[in-house]
């Protein structure tokens, strides 16, 4: 639910190539002053990363946020676990789901909203098989293929 792309900090590329999105929720999360800052810069990297429930609360494991480059004592861990911000309901809501067989929650994408506070775009997603990813490399290549002959097509004209 990412409406202003523009704002973009990152993105996770490969979260649709390795799963099917099956919903996509919008979530606070909860970060450090140094850390928002390095966001203004771009160092962040959602490579990797999923999202999990424990003890009824939502977190966020494996996004890498740069340490501020003029940080000092301040700056914490890249690598460290942050916790998102959802309601209650949300929270059961997505636990049931990912107890189901093959889903889990996978960030697609950080930015900041029109408020400037920074947001997690989070999808339930289920594992792609490889033949699964053959397809959908194939139809991508088809589509630019006939999307190709057309442009042709029109230039000929």
């Amino acid at each position: 639910m990412a409406t202003q792309r523009d704002s973009s900090i990152a993105r996770n590329k490969k979260a649709y190539h390795d799963y099917f999105i099956d919903e996509t929720l919008e979530a606070g999360i909860e970060l450090t002053g140094t850390e928002v800052k390095s966001l203004r810069e771009n160092h962040a990297s959602l490579r990797d990363c999923f999202a999990y429930v424990r003890a009824g609360e939502m977190w966020l494991h494996g996004v890498h946020i740069a340490p501020y480059s003029h940080g000092n004592r301040e700056n914490v861990e890249p690598d460290r676990n942050r916790r998102l911000l959802l309601h209650k309901k949300e929270i059961r809501y997505l636990q049931t789901k990912t107890k189901e067989k093959g889903y889990t929650l996978v960030p697609l994408a950080l930015y900041f909203s029109p408020s400037n506070l920074v947001k997690v775009e989070l999808g339930l997603a289920r594992g792609k098989k490889n033949y699964d990813k053959r397809d959908s490399i194939a139809e991508r290549d088809q589509a630019r293929d006939t999307a190709r002959a057309l442009r042709e097509r029109q230039k000929g004209m």
